[in-house]
C-alpha cells in the first residue's frame, strides 16, 4: 500500500462522498430492504452489500433484482423502493467525526465539494436534516449530473472544475472501492474509510487508509490540523450501554492479565454500527459496587480475529472477585485510538496498559469527570 507517515502532496480542496462516508445509510438499507422483500417471500441478509456499495441507484437496484431473483424490472423496483427510502432519510445519523470534519474545514475556509453517486435530489433530501452541512459545501454534485458515476473519474473531475482547483490538489475521502478507484483515476489524493469491516485489503490503491473520520489527520495533507484532542483523547458525544456482565473469551485475565467485564451485544447491533471499532473510555457503574473509571475496546480484536464485533470494558480497579451477572452500565465519553493489530502478544498487552493510563489521567479532567454523576450509571435495572 502507498500509505506513508510523511506529508503527502499539499491539497487545496476536499471532495467528500456521502453515503457510508458522512452518513450511516448502510444501517438504513437493511431495514428498508427487509420490509420490501417480505412480500416476495425473501429476506435481506446483507450478502449483496459489497456488490452495491458505491454504485449508482440504478446499478445497485439492478444487482438486488438479479441476485434475489425478483419478478420485477429494475425500473419497477426503483419506483417502489425510492419512496420507502425517502421516508427514512430523516432518521439517518451522521457517522462519528462527520459533522466535526465538515465544521472544521468550513471554519478554516477550505473549499469542499460533496460528490455522490446518489441523485442530486436524494443528496439534498438526505443532508437537509443535518444542520450546517448544505451551507458548508461550495459544490454538491449527484451521479445524475455526470456522464458516468463512480468508478468513473467524471464526478471528481467535475467537482474539481466547479471548485476551480487542479485535480492533483484535491483530496478525496471515500468509503467504497468504486469511489477510491474514481478518485485515483481523476489524479487526486484519496483517503479510504472502509464502511465494510475487515476489508482493508481491497483499498490498496488509496493513498491513506483510516478506520474512521475520527482518525483523519488533515495536517498530513497540508490542511489545518484539528485542535480538539486533549491529553491524547478526543471528546465525543456521550453514549450509553449496559447489561449483565457475561463470560467472554477467557482471555482477559488468563491471557492479557486484564480482567475485562464483557457485555453482550444482543440488542445493541444498531448502536454498535454507529461507532467505529477502536479504544474508548468513560465511566462504569456496577449495581452493587460503585462507579469506576474504564477503558473499552469495541471491535473485532484483530490479534484474536473475532468473528463478531464485541464490547470489552476494562474497569480500572483491582477487584478481589468476579462479578459475572451483575448489572454493568457504561457512559462512554471519549476516544483514544483506532483498533489495531499487533505482531506479538507482549506489544498488545503494552498498548492496552498504555490505553489504561491515558484513560485514567484523562478522566480526572473536568471535561470528563463530570460524567461520573450521570444518573444512568446508578440505575438499578435496564
Amino acid at each position: 500500500m502507498s500509505v506513508a507517515s510523511s506529508l503527502k502532496k499539499l491539497v487545496s480542496g476536499v471532495i467528500l462522498d456521502l453515503d457510508g462516508t458522512l452518513l450511516n445509510t448502510d444501517a438504513l438499507v437493511g431495514g428498508v430492504m427487509n420490509v420490501f422483500l417480505v412480500k416476495y417471500g425473501k429476506q435481506w441478509d446483507g450478502r449483496e452489500v459489497h456488490k452495491i456499495l458505491g454504485k449508482t441507484h440504478i446499478e445497485a437496484s439492478a444487482v438486488v433484482v438479479q441476485e434475489y431473483g425478483l419478478p420485477c424490472s429494475t425500473e419497477e423496483f426503483m419506483s417502489e423502493i425510492t419512496p420507502m427510502f425517502s421516508e427514512q432519510w430523516c432518521k439517518v445519523k451522521a457517522l462519528p467525526g462527520a459533522s466535526r470534519l465538515i465544521k472544521h474545514l468550513s471554519d478554516h475556509k477550505v473549499p469542499m465539494a460533496l460528490a455522490s453517486n446518489s441523485s442530486k435530489a436524494n443528496i439534498d433530501a438526505k443532508i437537509k436534516f443535518h444542520q450546517g452541512w448544505k451551507e458548508s459545501f461550495s459544490v454538491i454534485i449527484g451521479g445524475d449530473e455526470v456522464r458516468a458515476g463512480k468508478p468513473s473519474p467524471d464526478i471528481f473531475l467535475e467537482a474539481a472544475n466547479r471548485l476551480n482547483i487542479e485535480p492533483s490538489h484535491c483530496l478525496v475521502i471515500e468509503d467504497s472501492v468504486p469511489g477510491v478507484t474514481g478518485g485515483k483515476a481523476a489524479g487526486m489524493q484519496v483517503v479510504a474509510v472502509p464502511s465494510i469491516p475487515k476489508q482493508s485489503d481491497l483499498f490498496t490503491a488509496a493513498d491513506d487508509l483510516i478506520n474512521s473520520l475520527l482518525d483523519l489527520h488533515p495536517e498530513k495533507w497540508g490542511l489545518p490540523p484539528f485542535e480538539d484532542w486533549i491529553e491524547g483523547t478526543l471528546p465525543i458525544e456521550p453514549w450509553h450501554i449496559g447489561g449483565p456482565v457475561i463470560k467472554g473469551y477467557g482471555r482477559g485475565s488468563k491471557v492479557l492479565g486484564i480482567p475485562t467485564a464483557n457485555l453482550s451485544t444482543e440488542g445493541y447491533s444498531d448502536l454498535l454500527s454507529q461507532y467505529p471499532s477502536g479504544v474508548y473510555f468513560g465511566w462504569a457503574g456496577l449495581s452493587t459496587r460503585g462507579i469506576y473509571k474504564m477503558a473499552m475496546s469495541v471491535g473485532w480484536n484483530p490479534y484474536f480475529n473475532n468473528n463478531e464485533k464485541t464490547i470489552e470494558p476494562w474497569l480500572l480497579h483491582e477487584f478481589k472477585d468476579d462479578f459475572y451477572g451483575e448489572d454493568l452500565r457504561l457512559v462512554i465519553v471519549g476516544y483514544i485510538r483506532p483498533e489495531a493489530n499487533f505482531s506479538t502478544l507482549e506489544s498488545l498487552i503494552a498498548k492496552i496498559h498504555e490505553d489504561g493510563r491515558v484513560a485514567e489521567k484523562a478522566l480526572d479532567l473536568p471535561l470528563y469527570s463530570k460524567y461520573k454523576d450521570d444518573p444512568f450509571l446508578r440505575s438499578s435495572s435496564l
